[in-house]
């Protein structure tokens, strides 16, 4: 399989100790392992190469084909089995139409009995011993006079009638001839390009399996060619030789994943096990060919079938690879396809007349179910849609194929109820249970558009909160997005999002905002959907627009930010050019103590406004060092005392909009307390915690009853900044005398 082997699972912070410790290097050496983005050099050469011999393999064959002779005629079974003359262009078949033939005659002036078996050409879903050596001794017989030019046809009434043969000719080969034989130059041009890609030996494996059921497709091919007969020697050892190419699939894939996606301890011996078994099984066919063949060679089929199955599970159970999970289901599938086709075949041995045509129709859906999952595999970590509605398609092919023969053997339905009762069948397994299918067989559970959005909103909340958090906020959003079982941290960064390890791992880099390489680095994030799915392609591309989209947010948010604090230097640089050099001149002009006493002050309160203007954010020490300086000024002018009391654990930064917020509902709360309530006292008291700030102003004055207060601008100002800041203010009576209000802003965060 064209996936990178990855190691065992790692131990991630923040979540519990994983049952084997995994090497991050693993992962950092599959990003310098990608596949070609080019074919350049040999790789095209050779692909090119083996493109050009498989087609000319197929032309080959279809030429061949075309070459083979053939009577011109079209044939029937009657209600006996016997093979009976429809219909034919030639003179000399025209006037024996509706007459059965019931022998060929030989050179050595003998006969070979003939009957409807020689319109079957398929030998390995024949379950009777006895039908399958008359099918194959008919078949030889008639190729044998068709190389001569002439097949001498004996007809029920004892006359005999010399049919011409000459080579069927392309137009002769059947409509069925291409189709399968370019589905088997597919397969076989796909596992070309995955060795070439990456030449390894799972790879070659994959090949293994490829090139044998695409000889099986080609076997489909030549059989179904229309007329009687087939070529001379393509009946030879058929049972052994598609029984090996059966047997050869099962082992390779067994084989496969003793290698991948992670080494078995004991993988070479069981690799070895299968092999044999195979090769014992099919040598013993071949030589012994034992009574009940086809019942002896189809239990081999099954039981390397759940050799596979077993393989896969001690596979899953050293490492729960959401690669080898999702195989696992393809492979529990496809054995009960198999086991129901099996099922099928059987019974319908008893009903003469039905038992060819289930060979033949059961023959070419297996093989076409089975390639095309082999199709599918190399692309599981990648977006092929049209290949995964085609596996679908060919699983729901096989059920309704699978009914209509059951309905047909055992319930002695008609053949056009069966087949209508297939077709519903099939309909509403597609209809109904593809979205299920889709998601348990494919793992492809898709995010939603409204979660996917959900996620990125809050986040990018959090990141213009935070953008020095911007890495940290970047993988929880990962993590919320794809929840992963691990997300490890890598050195060597990619230039863009990769999926690795076959859909096992999505590696992602995450560049700080000035693209500083010191602030780069990437997160590894390992089994999407805790195990249960492959990364895919479109992951990666999601991956990388979230984070595009949440670099842009905080670079917008930085860009108004610069903006603001550019146009409050200019409103402060106005303020103090203007109106601090025309309130210095009337504090120069001033004609009364008091009146200058009163416009030093005002000039105080510009100064601390101005100075908060152009500073972009502002330590918290030193703001409540300027607040308490600024109230005790105020109510020291009216002849008041301040309580004060301020708690914090760190002395960290507030932004201008905090600052701005707090200085001014301090000024608002202190002048209500001396204006309207006549105070003496006035406590402050800011408290601020983890979990938010606690605002409480407190006076003695002659205020009471603050729920029959009218709501002016006063009260509105206070509400409105402290909503601004995520909170909420309340007012009550002071015990004995007096007001306090209470400013709880749990939102309320200092920055980092």
């Amino acid at each position: 399989m064209p996936a990178d082997a990855l190691g065992a699972d790692p131990a991630t912070p923040g979540r519990p100790e994983a049952d084997s410790a995994f090497d991050a290097g693993v992962l950092e050496r599959t990003l310098g392992e990608d596949s070609p983005t080019r074919w350049l050099g040999w790789r095209r050469r050779a692909l090119v190469l083996a493109a050009l011999l498989g087609c000319l393999g197929v032309l080959a064959l279809a030429r061949w084909l075309a070459a083979t002779p053939q009577v011109d005629a079209r044939w029937t079974a009657d209600a006996n089995g016997r093979l009976v003359l429809q219909d034919s262009p030639l003179p000399a078949l025209q006037a024996r139409r509706g007459q059965a033939v019931v022998a060929v005659a030989t050179q050595g002036g003998g006969s070979v009995a003939v009957d409807a078996l020689l319109l079957h050409h398929t030998l390995r879903w024949q379950t009777n011993d006895e039908e399958r050596a008359r099918q194959v001794a008919q078949h030889q017989a008639v190729a044998s006079a068709m190389a001569t030019g002439s097949v001498p046809l004996k007809l029920e009434d004892g006359s005999m009638l010399a049919a011409p043969a000459a080579a069927r000719g392309y137009a002769g080969i059947g409509l069925w001839f291409w189709p399968l034989a370019g589905l088997a130059l597919m397969l076989y041009l796909l596992a070309t390009v995955v060795v070439l890609a990456r030449p390894q030996i799972r790879n070659a494996l994959y090949v293994v399996m490829a090139l044998c059921q695409s000889t099986n497709l080609l076997f489909l091919a030549v059989e179904s060619a229309p007329g009687l007969g087939l070529p001379t020697g393509s009946l030879a050892n058929n049972l052994a030789l598609r029984l090996a190419l059966d047997a050869g699939t099962a082992a390779a894939i067994a084989h496969a994943f003793t290698l991948h996606p992670c080494l078995l301890a004991r993988g070479r011996w069981l690799a070895a096990a299968v092999w044999s078994a195979a090769a014992l099984g099919v040598g013993l066919m071949a030589t012994l060919q034992p009574s009940h063949s086809w019942w002896w060679s189809q239990g081999l089929y099954l039981g390397l079938g759940a050799a596979v199955l077993a393989v896969i599970n001690q596979s899953c159970r050293e490492e729960p690879n959401p690669y080898a999970i999702i195989v696992r289901r393809y492979c529990a599938l496809a054995l009960a396809m198999l086991v129901l086709l099996t099922a099928a075949v059987a019974m319908a041995a008893s009903a003469a007349s039905l038992a060819h045509v289930v060979a033949a129709v059961v023959a070419t859906a297996w093989t076409l179910f089975l390639a095309s999952l082999l199709l599918l595999v190399p692309f599981l970590a990648r977006s092929r849609q049209v290949l995964r509605e085609f596996a679908l398609l060919a699983g729901i092919s096989t059920v309704a194929t699978s009914v209509d023969l059951l309905f047909v053997s055992v319930f002695s339905v008609g053949p056009f109820t069966s087949l209508a009762v297939a077709v519903f069948v099939g309909l509403s397994l597609y209809a109904g249970a593809r979205q299920f299918i889709l998601h348990t067989l494919l793992g492809s559970t898709m995010l939603t558009t409204e979660r996917t959005f959900e996620h990125l909103y809050r986040a990018a909340r959090e990141v213009q909160e935070h953008p020095k958090r911007f890495a940290p906020l970047v993988g929880r959003l990962l993590d919320q997005l794809f929840e992963p079982l691990e997300v490890l941290r890598l050195e060597r960064v990619p230039a863009r999002s990769r999926v690795v390890g076959g859909g096992s791992a999505l590696v992602v880099p995450v560049r700080g905002m000035d693209d500083d390489t010191a602030d780069t680095t990437a997160l590894a994030l390992r089994f999407a959907q805790r195990g249960q799915r492959l990364f895919t392609h479109d992951d990666a591309r999601l991956a990388d627009r979230v984070v595009e989209q949440l670099r842009r947010a905080v670079a917008y948010d930085q860009a108004v930010e610069r903006g603001r604090h550019e146009e409050r230097l200019r409103i402060a640089q106005d303020l103090h050019d203007d109106i601090g050099a025309r309130l210095l001149t009337l504090m120069y002009q001033a004609r009364t103590p008091e009146m200058e006493d009163y416009i030093r002050h005002t000039l105080q309160d510009l100064k601390t406004l101005t100075r908060g203007l152009a500073a972009a954010e502002h330590r918290l020490s030193h703001a409540a060092g300027e607040w308490k300086a600024d109230l005790t000024q105020r109510l020291s002018a009216a002849h008041a005392q301040l309580k004060w009391s301020c708690n914090f654990e760190q002395d960290q930064a507030l932004s201008v909009v905090q600052w701005s917020a707090l200085t001014r509902l301090l000024r608002e709360l202190v002048s209500n307390a001396l204006f309207h309530g006549h105070a003496s006292c006035v406590q402050v008291c800011l408290q601020f915690e983890p979990s938010g700030l606690l605002m409480t102003v407190s006076d003695d004055g002659v205020g009471r009853n603050p729920q029959s207060w009218s709501h002016g601008l006063g009260m509105g100002g206070v509400r409105k900044r402290v909503k601004l800041l995520g909170g909420d203010v309340s007012w009550r009576e002071n015990e004995p005398l007096g007001i306090v209000c209470e400013a709880r802003m749990p939102d309320f965060a200092v920055r980092d």
